[in-house]
C-alpha cells in the first residue's frame, strides 16, 4: 500500500503543476475585468474644503464675512469644486456671523439688568432679519425635540431667543445644516458634501426630510462625522442602518470612506454593503498637515513643502484609487513673527500651476468633478474561475511543501481540499484571504528554491555565458513569483478590497515568511540528505554552543527584520532623503519602482547567479533575492492600487535592477582581475 501511495504521490507532482497553470489561466479574465473597472469607471476626482475650518480661520480676521467671501472665490479659481458642510451648532452659526450667543452672566453685563442668580441659560441674538427667518425655526425645533424650553428675547430692537440650557451644553447640540450657507455655496457654483453624524436620535421621518432638502441643494455624498454612522445602535441591531440605507438610495446619496483611519467607523461596512458599495475613497489633508505650511520656513523650504503636498495628492489619486481629497486648514499663532497664520494660500498653490496637483491629475487621465463610485465588471463565469483558483492555490501550496517533504504532497493536497471546503462553508471571504496569503507566500518561496537548485546544478559547468544565465535565471524566478500575483488578484477581486472596506490581512507575513522558509531550506534541505540526516543536522544546530558573535549576529538579524517590517504597508517609515528620492522617481517615471527590488534584491541576485558557476557560497546572494521576489508579489497585495500601476512598478524594478546588477558584475570583475594582476607584483616587492 505504501509503495502504491508513493507512486501516486510521485505522479501527482506533474498534475499539481497543471492545476496551478489552470488556476493562473482562470485568473487572467478576472484580472482583465478588474482592470476594466479601474480604467473605465470612477475617473472623476473631487477636491473638498472643510467650510467649518474656513469659518474658524475667519474668526481671527478683522472683517470675517468679507474674508470668507474672498476665500471662497479664490478657492473656486484654484479648482476646489466642493465644500463640506456640517450639521449646525450655535457656535458654528456664531462663527458665520448669523447670530451672537451669550451666557446669563454675559447677558446681564450686556443689558445692564438684573437676572436671577439661579439662572444658567443661553441668550441668542440674530444678526439680521434674514437670519432670524431662516434660523429661528431651526433652533426652536432642535431644542424643543430635546424638551428644552425656548422663548423670545430682544435687546435694542434686535430679536433673539432665550434657550433654557447652559451655554456650554447648548453649543454642543447638533441641528440641521445652515440653509443660508447651503444656498450661498450653491449660488457660488460649489458642490455640497455633507458631514453627517449620529449625535441625534435617529428619526426616520426627520432624516427623510433632511435628506430631501439636501438633495435639492445637490448633495450626492456624505462623509461620516464621528465614530458611528447615522442610525448605528450596536453591532447586533441594524434596523436603523437598514432604514438609513433605504433613505440614502431614495435620495441618490452615497458614502465616502476615509483612508488610513485607525479603526473603521462603526456600522460603516454594513451601511456600505446595503448601499451596494456606492462608496468612494477619501484622502484627508489634516489640520496638522496644514500646520507644516505655516512654520518658520525659508521661501525655498516652503516651496518644497508645497510641491510635496502636490505630489501627495497626485500619488493618492493614481496609486490608491482616491477619488475625493478632503482639505483642512487651521489658523496658527506664530510667536516669532507675532502673527496668526493660515495655510490657505499655500494649499491653493499646491493645486494650481504646471506642477500643481490638478494639472498632473488630469494629465494622468482623470477629470475634475463630482466623485463617482466604481461599477465593477463582474461576469457570471467568475464563480467557475474562482473554483479553479481555489484548487490551483492549494496545489501551489502543496508543491512548495513538496520541496521540503516530497513524500506527503498527495496527502497534503487531499487534506487541503477537504479543509478548504469546510472553511469556505464557514466563511468564504476568510477562505479566499487564507488561500491568497498561502499562494502569495509560496510563489516567491518556490521561485527562490527553484533558483537555488538551478544555480547549484550550474556550479562547476564551463559552457554558456554566465551573464546570460544570470539574467535568464532572474527573469524565470520572477515569472514563478508572478504565479502568486495571479492567485491574489483572482481570489481577492471584490470591490470591498479596492475600497478598503475589508483588507488583505497578513501582508507582513507575506514579507517575512518567504525569507524564513528559504533560510530553513538552505540550512536543512539544501543538501541531498535523508530525513534522519536532516533531523540530526537540525538537532546539531539547536544544540550548538552559542558564542557572543552568534548573539551579535542574531541581534543584527532581528533588528534588520524589524526595520524591514517597519518599511512595509501603508504606514511604513522612510527617511527624509528616501522620501525625496521616492518623489524624484515618481515625478520622473510617473510610477515609482520599489527601491528594495531594483537597488538591492535584483542586483544581488544577478551577481550571485553570475558567481555561482565558480563559487558555491555565492548562492547566499541568491537567497537575498527572496526579498525582491516577495516584494513583487506584495506590490499586488495592495489591492487598492490599480493593476496597471502595480504592473508598471514590477517592470521598472526588473528594467532598472538588471543594469544595476550588471554594473555590480563589472565592478566585481574589475576588482578580481586587478587583484590577480597586482597581488603577484606586490608579493615580489
Amino acid at each position: 500500500m505504501t509503495g502504491r501511495y508513493l507512486q501516486w504521490n510521485k505522479r501527482s507532482i506533474k498534475w499539481l503543476w497543471w492545476l496551478v497553470i489552470l488556476g493562473m489561466l482562470a485568473s487572467l479574465p478576472i484580472a482583465y475585468e478588474r482592470n476594466e473597472t479601474e480604467q473605465q469607471t470612477a475617473r472623476k476626482v473631487e477636491f473638498v474644503f472643510d467650510y467649518r475650518d474656513l469659518l474658524e480661520i475667519s474668526d481671527t480676521q478683522t472683517d470675517p464675512r468679507q474674508f470668507v467671501t474672498n476665500q471662497v472665490k479664490e478657492m473656486k479659481k484654484a479648482g476646489i469644486q466642493s465644500m463640506a458642510i456640517y450639521e449646525s451648532t450655535l457656535n458654528e452659526l456664531r462663527l458665520a456671523r448669523r447670530i451672537e450667543v451669550f451666557s446669563s452672566h454675559e447677558a446681564t453685563a450686556l443689558t445692564q439688568s438684573p437676572i436671577s442668580p439661579n439662572e444658567n441659560f443661553t441668550y441668542v441674538l440674530f444678526a439680521e432679519k434674514d437670519s432670524q427667518e431662516k434660523l429661528q425655526p431651526l433652533i426652536v425645533q432642535t431644542f424643543s425635540s430635546l424638551n428644552v424650553k425656548t422663548r423670545p428675547w430682544n435687546f435694542k430692537n434686535q430679536n433673539g431667543l432665550i434657550i433654557e440650557m447652559g451655554l456650554e451644553e447648548a453649543n454642543l447640540k447638533p441641528m440641521d445644516p445652515d440653509p443660508i450657507t447651503l444656498q450661498m455655496l450653491k449660488d457660488q457654483g460649489f458642490q455640497i458634501v455633507m458631514r453627517m453624524s449620529n449625535r441625534r436620535p435617529f428619526n426616520e421621518e426627520r432624516m427623510d426630510t433632511l435628506l430631501g432638502q439636501l438633495q435639492k441643494y445637490g448633495v450626492k455624498r456624505f462623509i461620516v462625522d464621528g465614530e458611528t454612522v447615522p442610525g448605528y445602535v450596536s453591532d447586533s441591531d441594524f434596523e436603523n442602518i437598514e432604514k438609513m440605507s433605504e433613505l440614502m438610495k431614495k435620495h441618490h446619496m452615497g458614502l465616502a470612506n476615509i483612508e488610513l483611519q485607525k479603526t473603521q467607523q462603526k456600522g460603516f461596512n454594513k451601511l456600505a454593503k446595503l448601499l451596494d458599495y456606492n462608496v468612494v475613497r477619501l484622502h484627508s489633508f489634516t489640520e496638522k498637515d496644514g500646520e507644516k505650511l505655516t512654520e518658520n520656513l525659508t521661501e525655498q523650504e516652503l516651496n518644497d513643502r508645497i510641491q510635496g503636498v502636490a505630489d501627495r495628492f497626485v500619488l493618492a489619486v493614481k496609486d490608491r484609487n482616491i477619488r475625493m481629497v478632503f482639505l483642512n486648514a487651521k489658523a496658527v499663532k506664530n510667536l516669532d513673527k507675532g502673527l496668526i497664520l493660515n495655510p490657505l494660500e499655500s494649499l491653493r498653490k499646491s493645486l494650481v500651476g504646471p506642477d500643481g496637483a490638478l494639472n498632473r491629475i488630469q494629465d494622468a487621465g482623470y477629470t475634475l468633478g463630482i466623485a463617482e463610485r466604481f461599477f465593477p465588471f463582474h461576469s457570471g463565469w467568475q464563480k467557475i474561475a474562482k473554483g479553479l483558483l481555489f484548487i490551483g492555490a492549494i496545489a501551489l501550496i502543496t508543491l512548495t511543501i513538496s520541496y521540503f517533504i516530497p513524500e506527503i504532497a498527495l496527502l497534503v493536497f487531499i487534506v487541503g481540499l477537504i479543509g478548504g471546503a469546510g472553511l469556505y462553508v464557514l466563511n468564504a471571504n476568510l477562505f479566499a484571504q487564507a488561500l491568497a496569503l498561502g499562494a502569495g507566500t509560496c510563489a516567491p518561496t518556490l521561485a527562490i528554491l527553484f533558483a537555488i537548485r538551478t544555480a547549484r546544478n550550474r556550479h562547476g559547468s564551463q559552457g554558456g555565458s554566465k551573464l546570460l544565465f544570470a539574467i535568464w535565471l532572474l527573469l524565470k524566478t520572477s515569472a514563478i513569483s508572478v504565479i502568486g500575483i495571479c492567485f491574489i488578484v483572482g481570489l481577492l477581486n471584490s470591490i470591498i478590497y479596492q475600497l478598503v472596506i475589508d483588507q488583505f490581512r497578513g501582508v507582513s507575513v507575506l514579507h517575512l515568511l518567504p525569507i524564513v522558509l528559504v533560510a530553513l531550506y538552505w540550512l536543512l534541505f539544501n543538501d541531498d540528505l535523508t530525513h534522519r540526516e536532516k533531523l540530526q543536522k537540525g538537532k546539531k544546530l539547536l544544540t550548538s554552543y552559542i558564542s557572543v558573535l552568534w548573539v551579535i549576529g542574531a541581534a543584527v538579524l532581528v533588528a534588520g527584520a524589524m526595520y524591514y517590517l517597519s518599511r512595509t504597508g501603508n504606514e511604513g517609515q522612510a527617511s527624509a532623503f528616501e522620501r525625496l528620492f521616492r518623489s524624484f522617481l515618481e515625478n520622473t517615471l510617473g510610477v515609482r519602482p520599489r527601491t528594495k527590488e531594483f537597488l538591492i534584491a535584483h542586483p544581488l541576485f544577478l551577481l550571485g547567479a553570475y558567481l555561482c558557476v565558480k563559487y558555491r557560497s555565492a548562492l547566499l546572494l541568491i537567497l537575498v533575492g527572496v526579498v525582491g521576489q516577495a516584494s513583487i508579489v506584495d506590490t499586488f497585495a495592495h489591492l487598492h492600487t490599480p493593476l496597471m500601476i502595480s504592473s508598471i512598478r514590477i517592470v521598472y524594478g526588473l528594467a532598472f535592477g538588471i543594469p544595476i546588477g550588471i554594473g555590480l558584475i563589472v565592478v566585481w570583475e574589475i576588482v578580481v582581475r586587478s587583484w590577480r594582476r597586482w597581488t603577484p607584483l606586490l608579493l615580489k616587492e
